[in-house]
């Protein structure tokens, strides 16, 4: 029973050593390049797989503290073996096609190149002279390979630069546009098969523009690159009033791809801008996943450049970070074929490409068939590489491989039109013929411009190249592995303005933890009526929000300064909005013109009363006493004065103004100079009655009563040349009130209207200075206490006037003057003829002979 139990035993054991043979030789084999021959040959250097340390320590002295990782162990669609199926996809094509170097064919010669000068400079040699380590020898029979593609990063481009420079050979680079590889001094052979990013700044800044982001961070590359971006996006961003909180510049080493200087992921987490934007070519971007190597960034949206678009897969890092993410990347047409030509391939297809086959060792549960290595067997059946472990397989060409696509076209189309004009000046004999150096490809190399299969046109010349279009892709990395990039948007420098950004907000996924759009702002936005106040010292981004001033607005998000309303306007609570202001004036349903026009009413009425009763009184002493006729004089003239204060209420029409003042003070010089004459008659009585006056005359004569007249014709003189010169007119007044326009009537000349007010003002005074003296004068029916005492009221009402009237404004002002005229009116009105009143009514004995007989027979025996 032991001996078949030991059996199975040492089967398993057995098996687990066969497959951890293969395992630990087989798939960790590697050659030097993969080759396929042809009449011409197109070399290429690229790295296939790099090295990754496995601990914090960077020092890479230490052979245990690191390892070979197969890139393509990760995700075969992020990896750079992508580059070489599109190579040998495009190579395949120009074989099939009869009109493009018939009867030649093309082969490759594509080399591994690690992340160091050491590695990049030994592949070269090796290709260059067949055997390691013998430099300016050629061991080959024969050399065929017309010309060189290089990339991904300009580091690696610049390192075979400098060495193939001495060979003359051409140099086709398939990373992004480098101005650092424009330089034709430095390198005179090497072509870049990328689109300018010069538009990419501007792409940038609309997506932020877009979703309202004024406030981002800035992680880019050290060198020309990095400081030609932050000064293209600064440019960009000043144009539309957006900040940077930080930027972080990564100088990434010449010989490696590992940052030479960790980032602290503190200061990304830290910091309140939401939208982090980084760009850099793969180096810089390895290095920067190196430094965030393990680190979990929570609710930030990454902004990337079309590197990321091939590197951002790998297990090694904690992915969900960059979940969210968007990317620039190079738009470009599908490339009909090519994802036939991915789905039907197969190591068997391709012998010579063992990367290849490790590839189906890994993800199809293959081994290898011998010790040699060079046959897998035992896969899953009918698989293709679309049918890759999480779908991690894109089937579209990236953007290396677009461009190495291109490069492979660039150089056939210039072996074809150099072969042509040789063939125009030789006819060619034989095939061995074909050998030539390569070096003679550049002229037609330097000018080569074409149409590929996808449509697009391809250029060479530097200085005809376009600038790139992009997609905006959305990377979609949740749950974890997911992998997804989404095409949400895209940028086109070409477009119409205002047009040039296109995206389908609802299809983006943001990052981990953000349900709705994110923001990313120093500052909230300012409201409709507030506007932007900047303290000293801070950034354009970085404001404080205050309400605008009383009268002005802002209408509009994140104003810089408020709008003054126009006179007929006003702003409304919120200052976001100019409101129509109503016309108003002091009209007969204003509560205010009412409880006037009812005032004017009542004692135009209570005048016309009291001439009544004069009227019927007439014949009595106390009517008769102190003239007659100027009393009734000056009940009809109060009755007109209460009258004309309808003048100023209603709306004003240019009769009305006309009439306003000047009644009034015409009137109003009627009344004050009937007191007048009143006041001396009284004292002209008193004198006549004592002996030896020789002024009776003046009393019998009424003397006194032309005064009114005289005094009155002096006031309408001042009121014609007034009206003369300088007369009232209809006039608005649009700042006393803030929601309505006054009209009111101009006085035309306010010295005029003080030159009347002035002489009212004066006769006024001296009316009381001469009531007041006489004041005690004895007699029966003296008026002149009386006189005095309204004269005293007329002036008080009058003098507080002026203060109030200039200390109020529209409808207001003119309602003082209106109460005035009504009070010192009324003042007059009562103070005169309330006590004779109410001796003709109540006491009608003492207004009688007999009573006036028994009032001196009282005072006579006193």
């Amino acid at each position: 029973m032991m001996l078949p139990l030991l059996f199975i035993f040492l089967v398993l054991l057995y098996s687990s050593y066969v497959y951890s043979f293969d395992r630990s030789f087989c798939a960790k084999k590697t050659g030097v390049s993969v080759y396929k021959d042809g009449d011409m040959v197109i070399a290429a250097f690229f790295p296939l797989h790099t090295i990754v340390y496995d601990s914090v320590t960077e020092d890479p002295s230490t052979e245990s503290l690191y390892y070979h990782q197969f890139v393509w162990e990760c995700s075969f669609s992020h990896c750079f073996h992508f580059i070489v199926l599109a190579m040998v996809f495009a190579i395949e094509e120009i074989n099939m096609n009869p009109h493009l170097l018939p009867n030649v064919s093309l082969g490759y010669d594509i080399y591994n190149i690690l992340y160091n000068e050491w590695s990049t400079l030994d592949r070269c040699i090796t290709w260059l002279s067949g055997k390691k380590y013998i430099s300016n020898y050629n061991c080959k029979k024969e050399m065929k390979s017309i010309a060189v593609l290089s990339g991904v990063s300009w580091i690696l481009s610049a390192q075979i630069g400098t060495l193939l420079g001495l060979y003359k050979y051409p140099q086709l680079t398939i990373g992004a546009f480098d101005q650092n590889l424009n330089n034709h001094d430095q390198f005179p052979d090497l072509y870049q098969m990328a689109s300018k990013d010069t538009s990419l700044a501007s792409g940038i800044v609309l997506l932020l523009n877009y979703f309202h982001w004024n406030w981002v961070g800035l992680i880019v590359s050290e060198g020309q690159k990095g400081v030609q971006i932050i000064s293209d996006l600064r440019t960009e961003m000043d144009r539309n009033r957006m900040c940077i909180d930080f930027v972080e510049m990564i100088p990434v080493s010449e010989v490696s791809f590992l940052a030479k200087k960790q980032l602290n992921p503190t200061r990304i987490l830290k910091s309140s801008a939401n939208v982090i934007i980084t760009y850099g070519d793969s180096d810089f971007l390895r290095g920067f996943l190196s430094c965030l190597r393990q680190t979990l960034v929570t609710g930030k949206v990454w902004i990337m450049n079309s590197e990321w678009n091939d590197i951002i897969h790998s297990k090694h890092f904690i992915l969900q970070s960059f979940h969210g993410s968007l990317i620039f990347s190079h738009h470009h047409k599908e490339i009909s074929g090519f994802k036939n030509f991915t789905q039907t391939l197969h190591p068997s297809k391709y012998p010579e490409d063992f990367y290849l086959k490790r590839f189906w060792f890994y993800f199809f549960n293959c081994s290898f068939a011998d010790d040699d290595c060079t046959t897998v067997e035992n896969c899953v059946p009918n698989v293709s590489l679309h049918d890759s472990p999480n779908n991690h397989f894109d089937k579209v060409m990236t953007d290396y491989a677009y461009n190495t696509y291109n490069a492979v076209y660039a150089v056939a189309h210039s072996l074809h039109e150099m072969l042509l004009h040789q063939a125009e000046v030789k006819p060619l004999r034989k095939a061995d013929e074909l050998m030539f150096s390569a070096w003679q490809l550049h002229p037609f190399l330097k000018d080569m411009k074409f149409t590929n299969n996808a449509g697009e046109q391809v250029n060479l010349d530097e200085k005809m190249k376009l600038n790139a279009e992009y997609d905006i892709l959305n990377y979609w990395n949740f749950p974890e592995g997911l992998e997804l990039k989404v095409k949400v948007g895209q940028f086109s420098p070409y477009g119409p303005l205002g047009q040039q950004l296109s995206l389908s907000e609802d299809m983006i996924e943001w990052a981990t933890g953000i349900t709705e759009t994110p923001q990313s702002v120093c500052s909230k936005s300012c409201s409709p009526g507030f506007r932007k106040s900047l303290p000293e010292g801070n950034l354009a981004c970085c404001f404080d929000c205050i309400l605008c001033p009383e009268n002005q607005i802002s209408n509009m998000t994140d104003a810089d300064q408020c709008v003054k309303c126009l006179d007929h306007q006003y702003a409304n609570t919120d200052r976001n909005q100019c409101l129509q202001k109503s016309m108003t004036f002091l009209d007969y349903d204003d509560p205010l013109g009412i409880g006037l026009s009812c005032l004017a009413l009542y004692f135009s009425a209570l005048s016309a009363l009291i001439l009544g009763i004069f009227l019927k009184q007439q014949d009595t002493p106390i009517v008769k006493a102190n003239n007659q006729t100027l009393s009734y004089i000056l009940l009809i003239t109060l009755n007109c004065c209460f009258l004309c204060s309808f003048l100023f209420i209603g709306h004003p029409n240019t009769t009305t103004c006309i009439l306003q003042q000047t009644t009034f003070g015409v009137l109003f010089t009627v009344a004050v100079s009937t007191v007048l004459a009143k006041t001396i008659t009284v004292v002209l009585a008193y004198k006549v009655t004592a002996p030896g006056r020789r002024i009776r005359w003046l009393l019998v004569t009424r003397a006194p009563n032309f005064i009114v007249p005289i005094c009155t014709l002096i006031q309408i003189i001042l009121c014609g040349i007034w009206l003369g010169k300088f007369p009232p007119f209809i006039d608005t007044d649009v700042h006393s009130e803030r929601e309505h326009i006054i009209i009111l009537c101009n006085k035309g000349s306010v010295t005029a209207f003080y030159c009347v007010l002035g002489y009212l003002g004066a006769l006024a005074l001296g009316s009381f200075t001469v009531a007041f003296l006489a004041r005690n004068l004895p007699d029966t029916f003296n008026e002149a206490k009386f006189l005095t005492f309204s004269m005293l009221v007329f002036c008080s009402v009058w003098v507080t006037f002026l203060p109030v009237y200039h200390s109020t404004k529209g409808k207001v002002m003119v309602a003082v003057e209106v109460f005035s005229i009504l009070a010192s009116s009324a003042g007059l009105l009562g103070c005169i003829f309330a006590p004779k009143c109410y001796i003709i009514l109540f006491r009608p004995q003492m207004n009688s002979i007999q009573g006036l007989r028994n009032k001196i027979h009282y005072r006579y025996k006193a």
